[in-house]
């Protein structure tokens, strides 16, 4: 598929998109101008519902009202429950089925990681070009675009006998485990799909992602003899499980710190004679006096990676280092999977200047391709294996996940003519 996908795109960009705006093309465009101030005042009414990702009320309120506007453009739209043990409200689903162009699979979240119990930002305009609110950018700003580049479609019936599925996760903040549960419909979707095009914040104007870094997990716990600290390193009592602790996590830097694009961070350490910590609450507690050697330490950390081969490697070499202990001491390593990598393909880079093409032919600019390193990891990662993707399509502004979030007014519309207008032309 990915074979035929690289010649369809070749097709585009050396053919049929050796051409400017159409005239169908410009009433789209106009039609995104026009409604420009109805496009704003659903981003106003989204952001100021709180959808923190465990406020399922929340979460839903703002699923529905999206699932009015597709409903409202002849789109199916489905809740996707999940089982409570997950903990999240659950996925909206809006889709269309035909025969013309590619299928394409857009996607969003309509969670935040501001929950309910936190201080609430409304949506405020600060000046023409500014607007402030919980997740105005991340990512209601990408949902709302979506959805305004579709309706501009569905005014000229542009999205008649298409296929598209809208898929709107309500927990891409924090995703519901396991996520072979929580993404399972998610990726069934996307793989039945020829393109996936995901609206997380714009890193710029002019920048989209053709890659994106995965994540995962470590816990590191060491061992070591305990009694009197006159007796730390001798060869009946060794090092002590501090040492061997600190031994590893300096042999992790001085390893694979020069990686490109690998990362790894001890995020939370504990240490001492009595050593507890609960994943659940990320919290720690220990027990110890400075004249006792340690005789536990749990360290948890990720690791992040641009490759399934990276993310191996790494594993390889930081079991090498765990493995070989200090004397009288000894150490485990456990890893846990999270969100894959998006890795970088051939697929993504012909995507992405269809994308410039259109951008160019709008007098914006050329696109190109972000650095994969200055990204987290992202819901698109889940089925980038399965089909060519881009991602940071939506919004652009500055601040997210925190207070004083910031959507960018004057490059909004500019960023929606842009989606509708590649809709348009993959679909065509």
């Amino acid at each position: 598929m990915k074979k035929n996908f690289l010649l369809f795109l070749l097709t585009l960009s050396l053919g049929s998109y050796a051409q400017n705006i159409s005239v169908t093309e410009k009433k789209v465009i106009e039609h995104i101008r026009a409604n420009i101030t109805q496009t704003e005042k659903l981003l106003e009414q989204v952001v100021n519902i709180n959808s923190g990702t465990l406020n399922h009320e929340g979460v839903k309120a703002v699923g529905q009202i999206f699932r009015q506007e597709f409903e409202a453009m002849g789109f199916t739209t489905e809740w996707i429950s999940l089982p409570d043990s997950l903990n999240r409200a659950g996925h909206l689903v809006a889709y269309r089925k035909g025969k013309k162009g590619k299928k394409l699979f857009l996607i969003g979240h309509l969670d935040t990681v501001f929950e309910k119990s936190m201080p609430f930002t409304p949506f405020t305009r600060l000046n023409d070009s500014t607007a402030t609110g919980q997740g105005v950018n991340d990512m209601k700003g990408g949902d709302v675009m979506i959805i305004a580049a579709l309706k501009a479609l569905h005014a000229q019936k542009l999205l008649n006998d298409t296929s598209i599925t809208v898929y709107f996760t309500g927990d891409e903040e924090s995703s519901g485990k396991p996520t072979s549960i929580s993404r399972k419909d998610f990726i069934d979707r996307a793989r039945e799909s020829d393109i996936a095009l995901a609206y997380e914040t714009a890193q710029s104007f002019n920048i989209a992602a053709t890659a994106r870094r995965g994540a995962s997990g470590w816990e590191l716990i060491t061992h070591g003899k305990t009694g009197h600290s006159s007796g730390i390193f001798s060869q009946n009592m060794g090092y002590g499980a501090i040492y061997e602790a600190a031994r590893i996590l300096d042999a992790f830097r001085e390893t694979l710190s020069h990686e490109k694009y690998l990362t790894f961070n001890p995020g939370v350490i504990t240490g001492g004679t009595e050593v507890s910590y609960d994943p659940a609450s990320a919290k720690g507690e220990a027990v110890g006096k400075t004249n006792i050697i340690s005789q536990k330490v749990i360290v948890t950390g990720d690791l992040r990676f641009i490759s399934e081969a990276q993310k191996e490697a790494a594993r390889a070499k930081m079991q090498a280092i765990v493995n070989n202990n200090l004397n009288g001491t000894k150490a485990e390593i456990k890893f846990t999977d999270g969100i894959p990598a998006m890795e970088p393909t051939q697929a993504n880079t012909d995507l992405l200047k269809v994308l410039s093409k259109i951008s160019l032919d709008l007098n914006m600019g050329e696109v190109k391709a972000g650095d994969p390193g200055s990204r987290g990891a992202g819901d698109i990662s889940y089925i980038a294996q399965y089909v060519p993707c881009l991602d940071g399509l939506g919004a652009s502004g500055k601040g997210a996940h925190a207070p004083g979030e910031a959507i960018n007014l004057k490059e909004f519309p500019a960023l929606t003519q842009r989606t509708a207008l590649l809709i348009y032309r993959l679909t065509r």
